[in-house]
């Protein structure tokens, strides 16, 4: 396995870096977080049309780069680090992800082209009001109804819910259990039954929905992939989802122990800058070593994401776990390097500690994860 990234990768990382400072600024992440819809259109079609990156990791085969999960992790670092507001996480690491591990061949060729080409945009409803991220939470029904389903339930937290294109639910049949019986059915926006709510947020920017679903009538055609057979092809979606949060978390964390070294170097008291004292040295070379020991872990899991092995659960529940600690971590130290400014609007560290708030609880919690990570260990899940 090799480590080191390679000359393309340094490039798309340079290049997205130098893209998001540019379009996605302080004022600019300011603007769109005062939006109904959450992101600036015109910044999500320069992403998609110009950029490409809803096209990354998508098999060529169905109208993508082709790149792979380290590729997709370099990028989401990025993201994470300027708090990127644009659908991007919801289409590409979410649907797109599912789309590839749960659909047919045919269904990806028919809704992966567009997702890629950034056309449509989609997103995925799992959890619902219990906040579980696992099988057991589901309880939203999928009743059929001869050559129809009938979806009935209520799924929260959904990103960027209020503004896909397309939903993919995760719907179970009646009276299954666990991972017994779960299906995911593709749900175009404005279809009859379907309310979506925008939910008040900590973290305002990344959006959040709660989606009713009352007696939704789909056809066939809106399954993905094998009826009642979703649920191996969703876990493995899911732990790509927690890789790709957690580069967000890792990027996010760099960026906190940025602002908090150059703030430690203009700040003066006592006639000097603060950076020269002890207790700030400290807190500053804890930060980098919570961000360092995070980006291992999380490339790690990236590689072994590309790679297809068996160790994918594992690796990915400890970045996830380790990734979400180490951003809030930083996110907290920002604040307290920075002192009473950084939780006012004008400064940045506020909006990371929000954030770093918010994901360390979604797609599941560390606890949560570590307790994942010990039944793995033990063989109580495989």
């Amino acid at each position: 396995m090799d480590f080191r990234f390679s000359e393309e990768q340094e490039e798309l990382r340079e290049m997205a870096r130098a893209f998001l400072s540019e379009q996605c600024g302080p004022e600019a992440l300011r603007a769109a977080m005062q939006t109904t819809r959450g992101y600036d259109p015109k910044v999500w079609e320069k992403i998609a049309s110009e950029l490409g990156w809803p096209s990354i990791h998508v098999p060529e085969e169905f109208g993508g780069l082709g790149l792979g999960h380290v590729d997709l992790v370099v990028l989401l670092e990025a993201t994470g680090e300027a708090l990127l507001c644009a659908p991007f996480f919801s289409t590409v690491a979410l649907a797109a992800n599912t789309i590839l591990e749960v659909g047919t061949d045919a269904q990806k060729r028919e809704w992966l082209p567009t997702l890629a080409a950034g056309d449509q945009t989609a997103t995925l409803a799992f959890a619902e009001e219990n906040g579980r991220w696992d099988a057991s939470g589901i309880e939203t029904t999928a009743t059929q109804d001869g050559d129809d389903f009938l979806l009935s339930g209520t799924k929260a937290w959904v990103v960027d819910g209020h503004t896909s294109d397309l939903v993919l639910v995760v719907a179970r049949t009646p009276r299954s259990t666990v991972e017994d019986g779960l299906s995911v059915f593709a749900v175009p926006s404005g279809t009859a039954g379907m309310t979506r709510e925008r939910l008040p947020t900590m973290d305002l920017t990344r959006r959040l929905a709660r989606i009713g679903l009352s007696d939704v009538r789909v056809g066939r055609e809106a399954l993905v992939g094998e009826f009642k057979g979703a649920w191996p092809g969703l876990r493995r979606s899911l732990d790509l989802a927690a890789i790709a949060l957690a580069a967000e978390q890792v990027g996010g964390a760099q960026r906190c122990l940025d602002l908090a070294v150059t703030y430690a170097g203009e700040r003066e008291q006592f006639g000097r800058p603060i950076g020269s004292f002890q207790a700030i040295k400290h807190k500053c070379a804890d930060m980098f070593v919570a961000v360092e020991t995070a980006r291992s872990a999380l490339y790690y899991a990236a590689c072994i994401a590309d790679d297809g092995s068996d160790d994918l659960a594992i690796n990915a529940s400890l970045a996830k776990a380790w990734c979400s600690e180490a951003y809030f971590r930083c996110a907290a130290d920002a604040i307290q390097i920075h002192g009473g400014v950084g939780f006012t609007w004008e400064y940045d560290p506020h909006l990371h500690f929000k954030r770093a708030r918010a994901s360390e609880s979604w797609l599941g919690t560390p606890d949560n994860h570590r307790e994942r990570i010990a039944r793995l260990a033990i063989g109580l899940e495989e």
